[in-house]
This record gives C-alpha cells, sequence and structure tokens, in this order.
C-alpha cells in the first residue's frame, strides 16, 4: 500500500476512535453528573448562598458538601477495590481536553463546583489502591484522614498556642514519644513541611552550635571552610543544604558506599582526614537510614565514633527508614546506634502511612531550635501573654506559618497504639521477604539485584526472548531498556503502577516499595504476574 494513502487510512481511523472515545466521556460525564446532581433549587446557586456569606444558608451548605462527602467516599472505595483501577491514564494534551481547567472571571455555579470535585479525583491516581507501588508514601490511612479532613476544617496555624491550644499540647505529645523511642531523655523536637527541611533543619542548628556567631555575623564569623559528609546514596535534599546554606555543592562530600548501598566508614575517615589537611572545617555528618533507591541502611555506630573522634556533629536520615523504630524484631541492626545521633528526620509519611504531609525532625540537645531560629517579632510572639509562652512554637522555625500535621497523627496512633504500629512494619517487611521469594522462584522472569534491607525491592523483568541468556552487562542494558516500556503499559492499562529508576552504573531497574496497609500477599502475586501479562512480548 502507498505510505501516505496507508498514513490517511490510520488518520481516519485514529480520528473515529478519538470521536468515539470523547462520545464515551461525555456519557460518563453525564452520568457523573446526574450521580452527583444537587436538588434544582440548589444547583444553580452561587458561593455567596452558601455559609459564610448567607446566615440563613446551613441547608444549601449542607446539601453542598454532602455532595463532596459522597464524592469523596465513592473516591474510598473505589480506592480499594482490585477490580477497579489505579489510574486513568491520558497525556497532557488529551488530559487538557478532558478537563475545564479555566479560571474564570465569574464564578461558576454549586453544580459546576461538584462536577469539577468528581472530574478531578476521576483522574487522580489512586496511590491508595493495593496495587500501587510507586512511591515511599503511599496508601490511605482512614483514621488519618479523617484527622485531615478535621484539620482542614479546624484551619489554623501552629505558630502560637493562642489560636491552636489542642493541636500544640498534642504536638509536645507525640514527638515527645518519639523523643524517647528514638533513644533519648529530653531534647526538641519540630514538624516541618518534609523530609528536605528536616535535614535542613538539622544542618542550621548543627552550625549554629559550632559557630553561634554566624547568626548575626555571618560568613565572616567562620575563619575557613565548612565542609559536609554524606553517602552517595543519600537523599538530593543534604547536597541541596550545601547549596543553600552557603558551603557550596563541592564542600558536601559524597563518601563511597558498598555494594548494599551503605556508606563506608573508613572513607568517611580517609575523607575527612583528607579535608582537614587542608585546613577545612568538617563539621556535619549525614547517615541516611534507608536510602531512597536500595533502602539501604548506613552503620550508625561506625560513623557515630568517627564523628566524636573529629567533633563532627551525626545527624540521621530516616525519613524513609524511621518507622522501623517501632519494630523490635527489625530495629536492629539497622538503626542500632542511633541514640548516639544529634539530630533525627523522621517521616511519619512514608513507612507508617500517615497522610501527606508528616515529616518531624528531633534534636537530642533542647534550646537549640529556639536559639538557632528565633526572630523574636514582638507583633507575633509577645513575651506577657496571659499563658506560659514556652509554648509558642513559631520562633523556632524559619517557617513562620506552620501547617497542621499532628492531628491526623495523633489520631492514627491513637487508633493503633504503639503496638499497631509495631505489627504495622513488621507486616510491610514480612512481605518484602515474601517478595523476595517469590522472585527467587521465578528466575527465568525476574532477576533480583540484591537482598531488601527495608521494602525497597530491586528488580529485572526478564521478558520470553531474553529467558536463558546468560546475564551479562549486556543483557543488563537491554533489561534496562525494557522498563521505561514496561512501565508505560502499566499506566495505560491502568492495572499497576511500579517505580523505575538507573543507579550509578547499573541501568534501569524496578524498585518495589511496599508501604500500604492494603497490600497482601496476594497482591504481590497480581505484581508479578501482571508484569509478566504486560510485559513477556517485549
Amino acid at each position: 500500500m502507498d505510505w501516505p494513502i496507508s498514513m490517511r487510512i490510520f488518520s481516519t481511523i485514529e480520528n473515529a476512535v478519538d470521536q468515539v472515545l470523547s462520545r464515551i466521556n461525555s456519557d460518563t460525564r453525564m452520568n457523573d453528573i446526574k450521580k452527583y446532581q444537587l436538588s434544582k433549587s440548589t444547583a444553580c446557586l452561587k458561593y455567596t448562598d452558601i455559609l459564610p456569606h448567607n446566615e440563613k444558608s446551613m441547608p444549601v451548605t449542607k446539601e453542598f458538601l454532602q455532595k463532596v462527602i459522597d464524592i469523596l467516599m465513592d473516591f474510598i472505595n473505589e480506592t480499594n477495590d482490585r477490580n477497579c483501577k489505579v489510574l486513568d491514564f491520558h497525556h497532557p494534551d488529551k488530559m487538557k481536553q478532558l478537563l475545564d481547567l479555566e479560571v474564570p472571571d465569574k464564578g461558576v455555579a454549586l453544580q459546576q463546583l461538584i462536577e469539577d470535585c468528581a472530574k478531578t479525583l476521576k483522574y487522580q491516581v489512586r496511590t491508595g489502591h493495593p496495587h500501587f507501588f510507586n512511591q515511599l508514601s503511599c496508601g490511605l490511612d482512614l483514621v488519618s484522614m479523617a484527622g485531615e479532613w478535621l484539620t482542614a476544617t479546624a484551619n489554623t496555624n501552629m505558630f502560637t498556642y493562642e489560636i491552636a491550644p489542642v493541636f500544640i499540647l498534642m504536638e509536645n505529645v507525640v514527638l515527645e514519644k518519639m523523643r524517647e523511642i528514638i533513644g533519648w531523655n529530653g531534647g526538641d523536637s519540630i514538624l516541618a513541611p518534609g523530609g528536605s527541611i528536616s535535614n535542613l533543619y538539622a544542618f542550621l542548628a548543627a552550625r549554629h552550635r559550632m559557630f553561634p556567631g554566624y547568626k548575626e555575623k555571618g560568613l565572616h564569623s567562620i575563619k575557613g571552610q565548612l565542609v559536609m559528609f554524606t553517602s552517595d546514596q543519600c537523599h538530593y535534599s543534604v547536597r541541596s543544604c550545601a547549596a543553600v546554606c552557603g558551603l557550596g555543592t563541592d564542600n558536601c562530600v559524597e563518601v563511597p558506599s558498598d555494594k548494599r548501598g551503605r556508606l563506608i566508614p573508613s572513607e568517611l575517615e580517609r575523607l575527612v582526614i583528607e579535608r582537614k589537611s587542608k585546613g577545612h572545617i568538617p563539621f556535619f555528618v549525614n547517615c541516611t537510614s534507608g536510602t531512597t533507591v536500595l533502602g539501604a541502611f548506613d552503620p550508625i555506630e561506625e560513623i557515630a565514633n568517627i564523628c566524636q573522634k573529629y567533633k563532627m556533629w551525626l545527624h540521621v536520615d530516616a525519613a524513609w527508614g524511621g518507622g522501623l523504630l517501632f519494630s523490635n524484631k527489625y530495629r536492629h541492626p539497622r538503626l542500632t546506634g542511633i541514640e548516639r545521633a544529634d539530630s533525627v528526620t523522621w517521616n511519619p509519611h512514608k513507612l507508617m502511612g500517615t497522610l501527606l504531609q508528616c515529616s518531624t525532625i528531633h534534636f537530642k540537645e533542647d534550646g537549640l531550635l529556639i536559639s538557632c531560629n528565633q526572630m523574636s517579632a514582638e507583633y507575633l510572639f509577645m513575651q506577657d501573654k496571659l499563658y506560659d509562652v514556652q509554648y509558642d512554637t513559631g520562633d523556632k522555625v524559619i517557617q513562620c506559618g506552620r501547617h497542621n500535621d499532628i492531628f491526623k497523627l495523633w489520631l492514627q496512633w491513637r487508633a493503633k497504639g504503639t503496638e499497631g504500629f509495631e505489627k504495622h512494619m513488621d507486616h510491610l517487611m514480612e512481605l518484602s521477604e515474601y517478595m523476595t521469594k517469590r522472585i527467587k522462584a521465578m528466575s527465568d522472569k525476574f532477576y533480583l539485584i540484591l537482598e531488601p534491607e527495608m521494602v525497597n525491592v530491586s528488580f529485572w523483568y526478564i521478558p520470553t526472548r531474553l529467558r536463558g541468556v546468560p546475564h551479562t552487562p549486556e543483557k543488563e542494558k537491554e533489561l534496562g531498556k525494557i522498563c521505561p516500556i514496561l512501565k508505560g503499559r502499566m499506566m495505560t492499562a491502568g492495572t499497576l503502577m511500579v517505580g523505575y529508576q538507573p543507579l550509578d552504573e547499573r541501568p534501569n531497574f524496578f524498585r518495589n516499595i511496599i508501604s500500604s496497609a492494603a497490600v497482601t500477599e496476594s497482591d504481590v502475586d497480581f505484581l508479578l504476574a501482571e508484569m509478566d501479562r504486560l510485559g513477556h512480548d517485549l
């Protein structure tokens, strides 16, 4: 067939398919509207017809919000239904056609807002679905979600006891309990917007502890080049600290790691000595407990000995692995020695399943946060208030305004208890061990890259044409090329999401994460079977 003619035929078919899909989407959209239809008397009303704009509009307000809740409940139901897709994927240009994203000059009716809510969740990835293994933070803990609903309704800031009395007290209790679990008696903590900012707080406190004059006098108070050290497998936010805080990334020294992704202590000491010989000032060491890709744990005890020897601050970035502190079975040796750290980052929104965002930073020494960050803004942090102003937290942080991230964690902890979190950690680790076992049993279809220390299971999928072929660097390159194609098929099918990435000299490989309480052994079996179904012919 002549090529231009074949292209025209293909184009005609494609246009016909698009028209059919458009009609289907239109019908679906109409069904969604009918499903969440407000009463005729309410549908055409505007935001000015609900609280707080109209004091007599409680019935209308309730009807509107109830429809929103109906949408949310349907999404929760679909998220927990294994027969529903993880996502309904569309490329950006197609997605723009499906959505009305225009910000209007005049406000739309309440019914349109309901439709907007329904369509937003229709095309949102269900990160709580049992077949979503893509991110470190996944799952949908309903108690924590209920806490987030209440938090949004309360809509208060966390900088003073004056406007958030209950939440401030909750924060004190929960953070003190977390420090006890780390192994400290006393100290101080704060909730921050993510692990990256938590690591930044640790850096700032460490510099302030060693050079208290920096706060007022800046760089001139330090007679030499500060240097920090971290594993070459660390989270990128550690290098970001060096860039943001004036050291420069060249002075964030990356320490080589072993084949399992763990920092090599002898290499750390060698690099510290090397920098000292140049007249530099080594002051900060980041120890990663649960690396992003491999889930590796740096040896804390050995690193702590080096920090003690050279008088350096020891920070443990346990944003990912901190949840294992709950587990008597899996805490050691992974987190042995964490009590020797000067600061610890720990993200409940990851392994513990608390809703995003919920990140904590903890300090062994009390008073450092306030000393380092206090600016004493008189219009907010007056000292002559009628209550004990030590409960005002805003002057401890560089943010001022701070979202309420505590209530969802407090409520979740109340529901589970410390024992419940331990069971959850053990369950996730046991599922990862089960997946490792299943991969080994299907060595013709899957290649396990290394025995996991955590819930990160790293592997290659082997399609039919490469089965029985000896494992060589050339074969690894071929397997690496398959990863993005197979991931694309997963997303198009909508049945599964597993992440992939390269690492150092290693080409693309799959990194499966099990951190959702919804996952069972049968879901792990489904994952492996579905990957084979989608990728066997690649």
